[in-house]
Parts: structure tokens; C-alpha cells; sequence
């Protein structure tokens, strides 16, 4: 009887420990971003990589999150600036959520995808996880265009087999009271809602040992 009560309890800690222990390696998370994970024109603290913050924090998920997103970021920019950044804080796991801004200035689709595509190489090679964040055009940028531009993310997706998060503004693109008065950056209320669409791609990886 003793024997297999201590059995039972053996098998509740083993199960209390694997499930506390899920997120037991402390992992560095790195976003590469633009003005959409910058918090622009929003308060501090407001935008989706804070939430996440503040999330990781409320789930006891031991995890550094550096944002370096920059406003206005290329997917050119971003791939000059990684290398840089790889150096410096040796992530783990690297969000990748750029192309908005090739997009907004009608800058070739190849291109892009050649950049996003040298990131994540890069982000491997320095022993990274990927976390790729897609986006889509406004329509008046052309049914072609804007086409070309959204399945560019799933395409490269496929190819190198790194997650996507395929449209970080789901839920809020189609709500024009989400956004500020330029219509290109969603306000502070909009932000847990993008937090929401990149959550469920990005907690799988931070499992991940």
C-alpha cells in the first residue's frame, strides 16, 4: 500500500516538476522591428513587445526581451544592423517582424525577400531560433503588389522552415478606429491585439530547448 502511494506521489512531483519546468532554460529574446514594434507614437510601455514583457514576467517565463526595433527600419536597414546585434546579445530566439516599410515604399518584393531571407540565415548560423512576423499592404497599393508582398512571408516561411506569424495586424487592420490619424500606426489599445496574433507562433519556440 506504502509502496505504491509513494509511487503516486513520485508521479504527481515528476508531472508538478516537468510542467513548472517547461520554461526552465532563461532564454534572450531579440526583436528586429520597425515603427510597428517601436511603439510609435504611443506611450512607452504600451506597445506589443512590452506587453510581452509583462507577459513573460506574469507567467514566471525567464526570458530577456531586447527590442530593437527602429522606426522607419527596411528590411535593407535590418539586415545591416543584425549582424551587429547578434554580437552583442547572443539570442536565443530573434523576432523578425520588417518589411512594412519596403512595402509602404514600393521597393522590389525580391529584394525584401532576399533580406529577410539572409537574416534568418544569419540568426541560425549565430545559433538563434526565428520567429518571422508577417505583414500585409493597404489595398490601394495594387492587388498585384500587395499579393506579392503577403505571400512573400509564407514563401520564406516554407523554404528555410522558421515559423511565421502570418499577419501581425489581423483584427486591427479591419478596425480604422485602431489606428492614428496617419492610419499607418495602430494606437495603444490596438497593441494587445498584435501580442495576441504573435503569441501563440512565438511561445512554442520558447518551450523549445
Amino acid at each position: 500500500m506504502f509502496k505504491n502511494l509513494y509511487r503516486y506521489l513520485a508521479v504527481l512531483l515528476f508531472m508538478f516538476s516537468a510542467a513548472t519546468n517547461a520554461y526552465s532554460a532563461s532564454k534572450t529574446v531579440l526583436v528586429v522591428g520597425d515603427s510597428l514594434s517601436a511603439e510609435y507614437g504611443i506611450s512607452r510601455g504600451t506597445g506589443w513587445v512590452a506587453l510581452l514583457e509583462q507577459r513573460l514576467k506574469e507567467q514566471k517565463v525567464p526570458a530577456n526581451v531586447i527590442n530593437a526595433s527602429v522606426s522607419g527600419e527596411t528590411t535593407s536597414g535590418g539586415r545591416t544592423r543584425l549582424p551587429a546585434l547578434l554580437s552583442k546579445h547572443k539570442p536565443d530566439i530573434v523576432v523578425i517582424e520588417l518589411g512594412a516599410n519596403d512595402g509602404l515604399r514600393g521597393l522590389p518584393v525580391p529584394a525584401a525577400e532576399a533580406n529577410l531571407r539572409a537574416m534568418i540565415d544569419a540568426s541560425q548560423k549565430a545559433g538563434a531560433r526565428v520567429l518571422l512576423v508577417g505583414n500585409r499592404m493597404p489595398p490601394n497599393y495594387g492587388r498585384d503588389y500587395a499579393d506579392k508582398f503577403f505571400s512573400m512571408f509564407g514563401t520564406v516561411s516554407r523554404d528555410v522552415k522558421v515559423p511565421l506569424a502570418p499577419f501581425m495586424l489581423d483584427g486591427v487592420a479591419q478596425k480604422p478606429e485602431l489606428f492614428q490619424p496617419d492610419r499607418l500606426h495602430p494606437v495603444a489599445e490596438a497593441h494587445p491585439i498584435i501580442l495576441g496574433n504573435i503569441w501563440p507562433h512565438l511561445q512554442p519556440i520558447l518551450k523549445a530547448k
